[in-house]
């Protein structure tokens, strides 16, 4: 058997905590023999929905924390105020090493400046982005920001890039993955002050497979792996993505019930249908890595169900096993040395 990988969750973080996040949990060491999951949050609660279910005892631990920290609080106060949170005692899990990785569906802003305070940022990582998954017509992409940087100057886009072809390698397996920056046009100089200063500098990046800029029309096809951006452009990309597809399912699905006739081709699509639907269904890809940070920090939609918890916490092996964040800090000290000899 592989080397355990340890992952801390937040159990008391999201809308359906903790039951959903126990339940999560549970289905992931069933999948895995390689992995432990600890349980952080009042350990009565998280005790009495354990007993409910058969799992490999050995394979998930309750951490007692007897705070929580609520979506509405500021999340620089809640990180300093709440010590014995489920969220910070997991993430001194992370920073002491004695977990790998750290899942929560909680605060985004708690999760953000916990991170980067507690867990830490590699050494020359200038921000910390947050990086979904995205489903796409050729499989998924990488958005990458998507939420944690909404100031981001053009040096902090080049790491972005760095970081997220990386992860898009050695973790999702595309080699040579390509990249491209949301513009409003194909020419190079088009965009705004933004976009027309880091262009030339990722076009000069000889680590990375740049390929131009990428409208975001073409992101759903599937134009480019890494979709680069600061985190303003990135959400309303994301939260866009997510209500027309939500949108779009719906409306098929009453189109399939209004006739009679409707109805009867809707039972012989419907087996090509699900299987369809299913590579768009976005808790099939788990959380969003926070890159960048001395260990992993994942974030999964505050309204996570088991599946997706379960999905980010299997997803937490393959990051450990391609040493994600030693392969960053040895391209962000390479980038380091490159700039000094300039």
């Amino acid at each position: 058997m592989s080397e355990m990988t340890v992952v801390a969750l937040d159990a008391m973080g999201g809308d359906n905590a903790p039951g959903e996040m126990i339940k999560g949990a549970v289905e992931a060491v069933r999948k895995r023999s390689d992995m432990k999951v600890l349980l952080v949050g009042k350990q009565d609660l998280i005790e009495e929905a354990l007993a409910g279910y058969t799992y490999p005892k050995e394979q998930i631990e309750v951490v007692h924390a007897s705070e929580v920290i609520e979506t509405a609080e500021p999340p620089v106060l809640a990180i300093r105020r709440k010590k014995d949170s489920s969220l910070v005692k997991a993430m001194q899990l992370v920073k002491n090493k004695e977990a790998d990785a750290l899942v929560s569906a909680g605060s985004s802003g708690a999760i953000l400046v916990g991170g980067q305070v507690l867990v830490g940022r590699i050494p020359g990582v200038n921000r910390a982005p947050l990086a979904p998954l995205i489903p796409t017509a050729k499989g998924m992409s990488l958005l990458i920001d998507c939420g944690a940087n909404v100031d981001a100057r053009p040096a902090h886009l080049v790491q972005f890039a760095k970081m997220g072809s990386i992860y898009m390698e050695h973790v999702i397996g595309k080699k040579n993955p390509t990249v491209g920056i949301v513009n409003i046009g194909a020419e190079e100089e088009k965009g705004n002050a933004l976009v027309k200063e880091t262009f030339p500098l990722l076009k000069a990046c000889k680590d990375i497979n740049f390929v131009g800029s990428v409208e975001a029309r073409e992101i759903p096809s599937g134009a480019v792996d890494v979709v680069v951006c600061e985190a303003f452009v990135g959400n309303v990309i994301l939260k866009l993505y997510e209500g027309v597809g939500a949108t779009l399912i719906r409306k098929v699905k009453d189109g399939m019930m209004a006739t009679l006739r409707s109805k009867i081709g809707a039972l012989l699509v419907k087996p090509a249908l699900k299987a369809t639907l299913k590579d768009f269904d976005a808790s099939e890809y788990g959380g969003a890595p926070l890159l960048g940070l001395n260990g992993l920090v994942v974030k999964t939609h505050g309204s996570s169900k088991a599946k997706e918890v379960c999905n980010s916490i299997i997803q937490c092996t393959a990051f450990k096993e391609q040493q994600i964040s030693e392969k960053i800090r040895i391209s962000i000290e390479a980038a380091s040395e490159e700039k000094k000899e300039d």
